[in-house]
């Protein structure tokens, strides 16, 4: 996935607000043509019932979105919404959540699903149907063959996201190993005791957060005054979230570059962010961190093995059980003599544990 900052004329921007209007009323359509033939039939429509309309549709309604294609794909965010939806019914694990209507100011973004059907890029121009030729600044190559061209509004801003096709070009091969204990004084912390600092970013920027979410409470609903304060909100939140998302990749880069095997927990991160550690949980972002580095591991072609975390940091490495609290961040063995930090010893049962997955020891 490659994505650029796109830099629409007003002329454009305007034209690409309209396609994410239309889209957004495509996609309540088909939501509200679902449930009504359930409710009134008792019939669930499929994606292929509600694709063999969109013909007749756009030729009636002239139809501004991009090109046929983006609107079958919003269709088929539709249909993967409701298989969703009925696939937590029939689990039960967890709450259903019936698809819901979007609003226009919420729906942001809309995908063409073949490179080259209303889309295509032009040296530092990317041609939209609809559209024109739109700036992009293409701060590296795009690697690989486009298959897919969506086009994202961010925090008032507009982005260009490629979903490529190419080869992996593996590193070179490396004994070295490491195993990854994350938390929340360390961000991580390795298991030769070397530790990752946790930057922070969302308690850094808690005061100027507060700030932006009181102006936005202040101004009247539906008022333009609020619309700006949403906005100058939504960039705060952005900026955050790019400081984040640059620290896990230079951090995942750094440690795919160094190790040929790379052994984390599996954490359940969802449950560990609740009650009064839910803001410093999501304010790390250990999900992101580790989707980043899976991908660039399975890029690279290093060995990355996620271990089950059950008593990883209420053991030692002789055996011997240590139960510790949250609070107590020194691991002292009455049995073997072992005195260390915590999150170090975690990192070498992780380590161990990893190794012993993939028979290496």
């Amino acid at each position: 996935m490659f994505k650029y900052r796109l830099y629409p004329t007003r002329l454009q921007e305007g034209a690409l607000t309209e396609q994410l209007g239309e889209a957004c009323r495509l996609y309540n359509a088909a939501v509200q043509e679902r449930r009504d033939a359930y409710k009134h039939a008792g019939v669930s429509l499929t994606y292929y019932d509600q694709a063999s309309q969109l013909k007749d549709i756009r030729s009636a309604e002239h139809s501004t979105l991009a090109n046929f294609s983006a609107a079958q794909d919003v269709l088929r965010r539709v249909d993967k919404t409701f298989k969703a939806f009925f696939r937590r019914v029939a689990t039960g694990a967890e709450k259903p959540g019936y698809p819901r209507f979007k609003s226009r100011r919420r729906f942001d973004s809309y995908t063409l699903p073949s490179y080259g059907d209303g889309c295509r890029l032009r040296g530092t121009r990317l041609y939209l149907q609809g559209v024109g030729h739109v700036k992009v600044k293409l701060h590296r190559l795009v690697g690989g063959t486009i298959k897919t061209v969506t086009v994202k509004r961010e925090a008032g801003k507009w982005y260009v996201c490629f979903s490529v096709e190419g080869q992996p070009e593996p590193l070179t091969e490396t004994a070295a190993r490491v195993g990854l204990d994350v938390g929340l004084e360390s961000f991580a912390t390795l298991h030769d005791g070397t530790p990752i600092p946790n930057p922070r970013y969302a308690r850094k920027a808690q005061r100027h957060l507060r700030l932006a979410q009181r102006r936005v409470a202040r101004r009247k609903r539906g008022g333009q005054n609020r619309r700006k304060a949403v906005l100058l909100l939504q960039k705060a939140h952005a900026h955050v979230a790019n400081q984040r998302a640059d620290f896990h990749h230079q951090t995942a880069r750094t440690l795919v570059n160094t190790y040929g095997v790379i052994a984390v927990e599996d954490l359940n991160v969802k449950g560990l962010a609740s009650g009064m550690l839910a803001r410093s949980v999501n304010d790390a972002g250990w999900s992101a961190f580790i989707n980043k580095l899976t991908t660039k591991a399975e890029e690279a072609g290093r060995l990355l093995v996620k271990v089950n975390p059950r008593g990883t940091s209420q053991a030692c490495l002789c055996g011997a059980s240590v139960p510790k609290t949250l609070s107590q961040r020194w691991h002292e063995c009455v049995h073997c003599g072992l005195s260390a930090p915590r999150d170090h010893v975690s990192a070498q049962l992780i380590l161990g544990l990893g190794l012993s997955l993939l028979g290496l020891t």
